[in-house]
């Protein structure tokens, strides 16, 4: 199960740019590309999940990485998952897991560290992480996911954007992204953590942002967000969008008469 609250955090969704930022944002986009020193940032979102196999299924996407989840199982339509990955001339699966439907049509598998093995800050819906701290020793050829995709940057060549050492030098670049020309419009901030030193990441304890400059490893952070009934909007009220009851796009049939959901915990999501 990816971390989704990670994943926006750090702009791993298509339709975002990273530290919570996005494309519709005035002079977000620039901003990274200046954070970064770089050019190479998309323009727009890119694909999402279901489009995305769907690029893969017509020959758009000839390469393909999954991380840490199992599409042919848990995206709908999953016959024509497996269909698109088939297809597909290179296949890379990194994940935790030796054997699953999705790394049965792998043509490169990574060994991933899973959870217990990696050390890495890991945040939650309340906008509260906490650091992670691995009990376990990592088996023989298994790395994270931070070491895989840094040595594959640089046999790519792009070594100098991803000379990472350790997981506090990710952290300490993502924080001060989160801080970059934020003059509180943003709500996600971290620029109290922007500097930590190696000592203070491995000391760090939960803490919810905005975590201002200043704050340091004992940082308390934000209470409470929206505690005092101001949100991010452009008025500082709360919106509430009232929708309309859709029928499910997949309808049941002869062949399939049940539709069964089997449920959501923390650990236990995706398949």
């Amino acid at each position: 199960q990816p971390n989704a609250m990670g994943g926006r955090e750090v702009g791993g969704l298509a339709n975002t740019l990273a530290a919570h930022m996005d494309y519709d944002s005035p002079g977000a986009r620039s901003r990274v590309a200046g954070f970064w020193g770089t050019g190479a940032v998309a323009d727009g979102p890119g694909y999402k999940a279901v489009d995305m196999f769907e690029a893969v299924h017509r020959g758009d996407i000839r390469v393909i990485w999954i991380m840490g989840t199992n599409p042919a199982v848990s995206l709908p339509d999953s016959a024509r998952v497996r269909e698109a990955l088939a297809r597909c001339p290179t296949v890379i699966v990194s994940d935790c897991v030796a054997h699953t439907d999705t790394t049965d049509l792998a043509d490169i598998l990574l060994p991933a560290a899973g959870w217990g093995k990696r050390m890495a800050p890991s945040p939650i819906r309340n906008a509260v992480f906490s650091r992670q701290r691995c009990f376990l020793p990592l088996p023989a050829e298994v790395k994270p996911d931070w070491w895989i995709m840094s040595s594959v940057a640089g046999k790519l060549g792009f070594g100098e954007a991803f000379n990472y050492k350790r997981p506090a030098d990710i952290f300490r670049e993502h924080a001060a992204l989160s801080a970059h020309e934020n003059n509180g419009e943003r709500l996600f901030n971290l620029a109290g953590l922007a500097n930590l030193s190696d000592a203070g990441y491995e000391a760090l304890i939960p803490v919810q942002w905005p975590v201002m400059e200043g704050a340091g490893v004992e940082a308390e952070g934000s209470t409470r967000l929206f505690s005092d009934g101001r949100f991010v909007t452009d008025n500082q009220r709360a919106r509430f969008v009232a929708i309309n009851t859709r029928l499910p796009a997949q309808q049941t049939s002869d062949d399939y008469p049940m539709v069964v959901n089997t449920g959501r915990i923390r650990d236990q999501w995706h398949t």
